[in-house]
C-alpha cells in the first residue's frame, strides 16, 4: 500500500471532519455522501468515494477520529488522578466536560451508537476497563464491597445519560463543571469504603 501524500491526508481529514459535523447536525440516516460532499466543499461525492470504500469505511474512519479527540482530551487529566478514586472522579468530570469542547464529536458519536451500531466493542471494552477499576479498588481498600460488574453498568449508563442530555443542549462550561462535580460526587459516595464514609 503506497504511503498517503500531505494533500491527500489533509483531504481525508476534511472528508472525516465535514462527516462527523453532517451527524451531529442531522444525524446518520440523513449523512449521505451528498451532504458531506456538499459540507466539505467538494464538487461531487467522487472525492469521498476516492479516499474511502463506502459508507461504513467511513463511518469506521469517523469513529476512530472521535476516540482520539476524546482520549486526547480526557487521557491527561485521567493520567494526572492519583488513586483510584480520584481517577473515577477525573473520568467523570472530564467525560462531561468534554460535551463543552467537542460538541460535535459527542453529538455524532451518540447518534453512530444509536442508530448504526457503532462503537460496541469500545463500550464493552469501556465496560470491562471500569469493572476492573472497581476490583483493583476494592482490592486496595479503595472502595467498599459491591459487584463490579453491576457498579461498571451503573456508572457508564448514567453517565452516558448525562453527556447526551448535554449535549443536546451544551450548557455554560461552569455549569457543566457542577453537573460534572456532582456526579462525581454521586458516584464516589456510592462506591466509597462502608467504615470510612467518602474516601479521597
Amino acid at each position: 500500500m503506497r504511503a498517503r501524500t500531505f494533500t491527500e491526508s489533509g483531504r481525508r481529514a476534511q472528508i472525516v471532519q465535514a462527516a462527523i459535523e453532517v451527524i451531529a447536525a442531522e444525524g446518520f440516516a440523513k449523512a449521505s455522501f451528498s451532504r458531506i460532499a456538499k459540507h466539505a466543499g467538494l464538487s461531487s461525492t467522487g472525492m469521498i468515494s476516492y479516499h474511502f470504500a463506502g459508507k461504513d469505511d467511513l463511518l469506521t474512519v469517523c469513529v476512530a477520529e472521535i476516540e482520539r479527540v476524546t482520549g486526547a482530551f480526557m487521557q491527561p487529566r485521567i493520567d494526572a488522578a492519583v488513586g483510584h478514586v480520584a481517577q473515577l472522579r477525573a473520568f467523570v468530570e472530564a467525560n462531561v466536560a468534554l460535551v463543552g469542547e467537542h460538541p460535535d464529536a459527542i453529538r455524532a458519536l451518540i447518534d453512530l451508537v444509536k442508530n448504526a451500531g457503532s462503537q460496541s466493542d469500545a463500550v464493552n471494552g469501556r465496560l470491562a476497563l471500569f469493572e476492573e477499576h472497581f476490583r483493583t479498588g476494592q482490592a486496595a481498600g479503595a472502595f467498599g464491597r459491591f459487584d463490579p460488574r453491576t457498579a461498571a453498568l451503573a456508572l457508564t449508563s448514567g453517565l452516558d445519560a448525562v453527556v447526551a442530555t448535554a449535549a443536546a443542549a451544551v450548557p455554560e462550561p461552569s455549569e457543566l463543571a457542577r453537573i460534572g462535580r456532582e456526579l462525581a460526587d454521586l458516584y464516589v459516595r456510592a462506591t466509597a469504603p462502608e467504615s470510612t464514609g467518602e474516601s479521597a
